[in-house]
């Protein structure tokens, strides 16, 4: 017999579907199941008034096992506490993810779609990784229940902005939205997601093709041109910034939308006057935008040097000379290393050898090239 299947991976009509195929009678509690093991973190079929073969049936073909959660640590903060959680996955691998608090009751978990990443961004600890591997739908699941049903975190909102390049990992990222969408499980809507890339241009066209109305889009900026952009985001040596924003500006799934424009504030390197000017020029192309300053927040191997309180508030200010909507992301988590650009271990790449490479080709896994 076949390993049995990971619960997390089905939505509840495929669950329904699967299971009566599979284990014939007492498949009619599959709704059950389903809400059981989303909204509660449990699989119980024995509780739900279920026959001896049944419950044998539910046992033996279906699974409800979530990752060890190997570290959290927190940083306390004037809104409130930021974690973050390191899942141990089955293959020796870890995954980070982190409770972000917003203020007036929001929180929003920043989740993680791959082992590492190939972008190779030289201000971004997981993109000293390399890519190790894609995590799978249900361990990008996996983490939310974690958070909510292990670790009591109460979120509202879900970015794709840990650990990975989200469209790198498209297809499971869009599996994971349709899964957190259903109604008899965690009854998320569209508009409480928000996927983050680097402008990987074939993802992009995915994320397009599928029609979404609601689901939020922003993109990884960090610098006003061409020459800047490549030397600290080889992606942008493959897609550069007119390339970008022809296809973002053609991109209008409602009128209302918005496409956040995320930069990274690097202290000598895209802080200067005439980079604001580049970043309004880049913007300018695109209906509506809203641009998130975010200070830098060193690694492991610095880039540069944090940003000062003056440099960002400075920066803001010829944003909005240039007529620039603009939000200013306050830093959380960076003393314990759960801030943007921050997430990842580095020990992982070095014992990688002795660990499998799933789901990327593996000669060029391990690269930091796009």
């Amino acid at each position: 017999m076949s390993a049995p299947a990971d619960l997390l991976s089905f939505t509840s009509k495929e669950l329904r579907e699967h299971a009566r195929a599979s284990i014939g009678p007492g498949s009619g509690m599959a709704a059950d199941v389903y809400r059981q093991a989303f909204r509660e973190g449990r699989f119980a079929p024995e509780e739900l008034g279920l026959g001896a073969r049944a419950i044998a049936g539910w046992r033996s073909r279906y699974a409800l096992s979530f990752p060890d959660v190997a570290n959290v640590v927190e940083e306390e903060g004037p809104l409130g506490k930021t974690a973050k959680a390191v899942l141990r996955l089955h293959d020796g691998y870890e995954a980070e993810f982190v409770f972000i608090p917003m203020g007036r009751g929001r929180s929003t978990l920043c989740v993680s779609s791959q082992v590492g990443c190939k972008m190779g961004c030289t201000f971004c600890e997981t993109g000293r990784m390399g890519l190790l591997r894609h995590l799978t739908p249900g361990e990008i699941v996996a983490q939310l229940l974690v958070a909510r049903h292990r670790l009591g975190w109460d979120f509202k909102n879900i970015v794709f902005m840990g650990m990975g390049e989200a469209l790198d990992n498209a297809e499971s990222v869009f599996r994971v939205i349709e899964i957190c969408n259903d109604s008899v499980g965690l009854q998320m809507p569209q508009e409480r997601f928000t996927v983050c890339s680097v402008g990987h241009l074939e993802g992009l066209r995915k994320f397009f093709a599928r029609g979404y109305k609601r689901v939020n889009l922003s993109l990884s900026l960090n610098a006003p041109d061409d020459a800047t952009r490549s030397s600290i985001m080889p992606v942008n040596r493959k897609v550069p910034l007119d390339l970008l924003a022809t296809e973002l500006a053609a991109y209008a799934p409602r009128p209302n939308f918005v496409l956040g424009v995320n930069y990274c504030l690097l202290p000598g390197i895209n802080d200067s006057r005439e980079a604001a000017a580049g970043v309004a020029a880049f913007c300018a192309r695109i209906p509506r935008v809203l641009v998130n300053v975010i200070p830098y927040n060193p690694g492991t191997i610095p880039l540069t040097r944090a940003p000062t309180e003056d440099e960002v508030v400075t920066f803001i200010e010829w944003l909005r000379e240039e007529g620039l909507p603009v939000r200013r992301r306050i830093t959380k988590g960076s003393s314990v290393m759960a801030a943007c650009g921050q997430l990842g271990n580095l020990e992982l790449r070095r014992s990688s050898k002795a660990l499998p490479i799933v789901g990327v080709n593996a000669a060029s896994a391990r690269t930091n090239g796009a």
